[in-house]
Formats: C-alpha cells, sequence, structure tokens
C-alpha cells in the first residue's frame, strides 16, 4: 500500500475538524490534503521529498529528515491549532520594551527575521484553521513595529517578532536582544530565512545574535515556491553548510516553508508542538 494512500484511509476513519461558516484555505486542514496526486501531498507534507531525488548521492539526507513525523502525529498537533471554547487562540497583546512584555508562565516560541522574509504570512498560514486569529500581513516590508503575543489556549505562547534589516524599527535591537536573552519560559527560536535567495548578511548577524544567547533555535526556508529546485536546492546546501559548521545551538535540520501553497506548514506545526511539549510524538526521525 501506497505512502498516500495509507493517509487517505486513515484520514478517512477520523472525524472530521469542524470549521463550518469559516473562511478556511483547502490546505490548512490535513484532511483536505488527501485530494491532492501522492507526489504533491508527499511533498506538501515533507517539502524535502521533493527535492531529494535531485540531490546528488553523496549528500547525507538524514540530516534534512531529522524531525519526521508521522501523519497521526501531525493530526495531533493541527488539533492544538484549532481554536475551541475549552481552547481559546487569540492575539493577547503586543510589547514595544521587555517591561511591557506580559509575564507568562506557559512555553512560549518566537518568530524573528529580515522585513519581508514572509513572517507574519508564516504564522498567519500557522492560525489559517482559526481565521478570525488577526495576523496582519502587509506588503509593505517592516510591517511588523512591535513584539506580537498570540495565546494557544493554555498550551503555549507564538510571539512575532519585528523584522530587522530594511525598514526596521530604529530600537530593534533594544527589543529584541533583550527579549532573547532574558525571557525564562522561551523554548524555541524561529530564525526565517528567504529560501528563494539564501542567506543574506542581515541573516548572518542575526544568526550570531541567537548563538549569543545560547538558546535553541531553528532555521526556516521561507518562500520555497519563488524559486527553481536548482536555486532552492543550492540555497538549501549553503544553509545546511552554515548550520553544520557555524551554530551550536540551532536546530540541525532547516525547515522548508511556503505560506502559499502550504508546503511544511503541517510539519513545522508538529514541530512547534513538539518543542513546546504539548504533543508526544510517536517517531521524530525516518529511519
Amino acid at each position: 500500500m501506497t505512502f498516500c494512500l495509507q493517509v487517505a484511509l486513515w484520514l478517512r476513519s477520523r472525524a472530521p475538524v469542524h470549521l463550518a461558516g469559516r473562511s478556511v484555505h483547502k490546505l490548512s486542514s490535513l484532511r483536505n490534503t488527501t485530494s491532492l496526486p501522492p507526489k504533491k501531498m508527499q511533498s506538501l507534507l515533507y517539502p524535502f521529498s521533493g527535492l531529494e531525488a535531485h540531490l546528488d548521492r553523496s549528500v547525507d539526507r538524514m540530516q534534512f529528515q531529522l524531525f519526521h513525523p508521522s501523519v497521526e502525529d501531525m493530526m495531533e498537533a493541527e488539533k492544538l491549532f484549532c481554536s475551541s471554547p475549552s481552547h481559546r487562540i487569540d492575539y493577547y497583546v503586543s510589547a514595544e520594551r521587555m517591561d511591557h512584555a506580559p509575564a507568562l508562565k506557559q512555553p512560549e516560541v518566537c518568530f524573528i527575521g529580515r522585513s519581508n522574509v514572509g513572517k507574519s504570512s508564516l504564522i498567519k498560514a500557522l492560525f489559517s484553521l482559526t481565521p478570525e486569529v488577526e495576523v496582519r500581513v502587509s506588503k509593505t516590508p517592516g510591517h511588523t513595529k512591535k513584539m506580537n503575543f498570540f495565546k494557544v489556549g493554555k498550551a503555549f505562547t507564538l510571539v512575532d517578532m519585528p523584522g530587522y534589516g530594511h525598514r526596521a524599527p530604529r530600537d530593534f535591537v533594544d527589543m529584541v536582544e533583550p527579549y532573547l536573552y532574558t525571557r525564562k519560559n522561551l523554548v524555541r527560536t524561529f530564525l526565517l530565512v528567504d529560501g528563494s535567495v539564501g542567506l543574506q548578511t542581515a541573516d548572518q548577524i542575526a544568526l550570531e545574535m541567537c548563538e549569543e544567547t545560547k538558546c535553541p533555535y531553528v532555521m526556516v526556508a521561507t518562500k520555497i515556491d519563488k524559486c527553481g529546485q536548482g536555486a532552492l536546492l543550492t540555497n538549501l546546501l549553503k544553509l545546511q553548510d552554515v548550520i553544520n559548521t557555524q551554530t551550536s545551538s540551532c536546530f540541525p535540520q532547516p525547515f522548508l516553508i511556503s505560506s502559499v501553497n502550504y508546503w511544511g506548514i503541517h510539519l513545522l506545526r508538529c514541530f512547534v508542538t513538539h518543542v513546546t511539549g504539548s504533543t508526544r510524538l510517536r517517531e521524530t526521525s525516518k529511519s
């Protein structure tokens, strides 16, 4: 039995996700991915699988599949991104300074990246099963000027940080560095890099800042739909080389994301719930 047939049969045996009356992107729900052709479905859930065939045999593939949960695990993670009366997901508060940040005890993850890297679009895609959550997305780089906190029930908090680089807030460093250094409930920082152009100078500086804090972080390559596979592979291998040679606190596997096509969104949701201790996975890597 093929992978996609197994997934389709398993999903059809589960209780449906109730999203009636809401405007929800078709692919935001894992159940709806079964309507895709097998290869497209595989690439959507595990984006690296679409590139694997183009890699030279000498390249170690396991470094790109260290986090490879089952579909069942991704379904459990998806439930936490669906709001309900007992599990409210909503924008909580914004802060310009650390002394304005809310005192929260639940695990927290934050997303940082260069202006126009697609950070707010990614967060909007993660929360797409709860479209009433307001995540402002602008075509103008540097739109996010404050730290925006989103509470995911009692499970965890997600923080959208201001973008760095072009049109960043003047006090970006004063805002972000104290947060990364002192936020005790921060369990993971997600550093976003534009996968269609690769690691930029500003990204390298942000990476060094993450290394200095010695807090766990992970690299996320966004906008992978914006370039051809050859360019994406080149950028991905360069990014992996930086992770292998220049980092000590970075998770070894970069995540590939398209907020437009939802490639990798289900996988990233699962990783977020995993690192916050919200779900317990059956299997985390591809054997």
